[in-house]
């Protein structure tokens, strides 16, 4: 009996067997092939289903199109055009020429505060202040986590050594005490003071990470042959390194943006943001320092906390997305995935046993 199965294994085609497919491991299929016997024919091609097209040069690099990345680039979007063009329609931010405690109406949409500025001109001109503080904040950070992860982890020895022990240190000092400190030290705070403060507090992390997968990269093929060729180490870098690491500095400079934009709203909140200036994060300190809350006046703190979160899930959801392009597991995994549930609704496989499959 069992020398019969034997030869009907043998002698079975390729295609009458369950497909290689079937068995999924970690949501991707192996590949369709048989050793030993004729290559299986891909689901796909086998019962009609088309295959999932490869994508290839720039667009291989590039996220594919889903839900999280297209509500997160309209959310972003939809708060920049209205951060940087309502402006242009309200009246001045500073303006105390109104009567106090308005209700949100055709005139002032959002109401007024306490001295009679117009909220929804605040909301508006507000949100150039903090992306100013996130932007400059982000751009501080990524700059430094360049310079102590990926000049690290390329060059290694001593110069390894010596970035490395200032990132660890950097690392174990707790962040927002510091920052905390910091701003109640100094007397008059800017925008650009407080955004210095949150860049150079927010690149250790993103050192550390760019330092390994530097230190991944200076081992690979083309990078010792630009060393053979006599390439300087400023040009290794950037041509040969830098831009294999673009999707992840891309990742950890929307981050730094997003964590500057919520810290600063907390230190503005406590009392300890720019002084004299318009953030979201002043306008609930105002709400707050006024009792806003128990006085019911929702229009005063609901816009510019609202504001804030939408615009952090937006930069969240597109991080997300970049994730696709540094994990080829989340890049591939899905496409992979969906064209066996295509086969196997088209029938492969439909009468045979995955289990019996994985044990044969």
């Amino acid at each position: 009996m069992a020398d019969d199965t034997r030869e009907a294994e043998l002698v079975t085609p390729a295609a009458d067997a369950a497909p290689a497919a079937t068995v999924v491991v970690d949501g991707i299929a192996p590949p369709d092939t048989t050793p030993g016997v004729v290559p299986d024919v891909p689901p796909g091609q086998d019962q009609g289903v088309p295959p999932v097209p490869a994508r290839r040069g720039l667009r291989a690099l590039l996220p594919r199109r889903s839900g999280k990345l297209t509500a997160g680039i309209v959310l972003v979007v939809a708060i920049l055009l209205f951060t940087f063009v309502a402006p242009f329609f309200t009246q001045d931010p500073r303006s105390t020429a109104n009567e106090r405690f308005l209700p949100p109406s055709a005139e002032h949409l959002l109401g007024t505060n306490h001295i009679g500025n117009d909220i929804f001109a605040q909301v508006a001109y507000g949100g150039q202040g903090s992306l100013m503080v996130g932007l400059v904040a982000g751009a501080i950070a990524l700059v430094l986590s360049i310079v102590f992860g990926i000049v690290a982890g390329y060059r290694g020895r001593f110069t390894d050594e010596a970035l490395s022990l200032v990132t660890n240190i950097m690392l174990v000092i707790p962040g927002l005490p510091l920052i905390i400190v910091i701003s109640a030290y100094l007397q008059t705070r800017s925008l650009l003071v407080v955004a210095v403060i949150l860049g150079l507090t927010a690149w250790p992390g993103a050192a550390i990470v760019l330092r390994m997968q530097a230190k991944s990269l200076r081992s690979r093929d083309y990078v010792s042959a630009a060393r053979v060729a006599g390439e300087r180490t400023p040009r290794i870098i950037l041509v040969e390194i830098f831009p294999n690491l673009l999707p992840l500095l891309t990742a950890q400079f929307l981050g730094a943006v997003l964590l500057a934009i919520l810290a600063e709203a907390g230190l503005s909140f406590l009392g300890l943001g720019p002084s004299g200036s318009i953030t979201w994060g002043t306008i609930l300190n105002q709400a707050s320092a006024n009792n806003a809350l128990s006085l019911g006046l929702w229009w005063w703190f609901v816009p510019p906390g609202l504001l804030i979160a939408l615009f952090g899930c937006g930069l969240a959801l597109v991080n997300f997305s970049l994730d696709e392009i540094i994990n080829p597991r989340l890049r591939l995994g899905p496409a992979a995935v969906k064209s066996v549930r295509k086969a196997r609704k088209a029938g492969v496989g439909a009468g045979d046993d995955p289990k019996e499959t994985v044990a044969a």
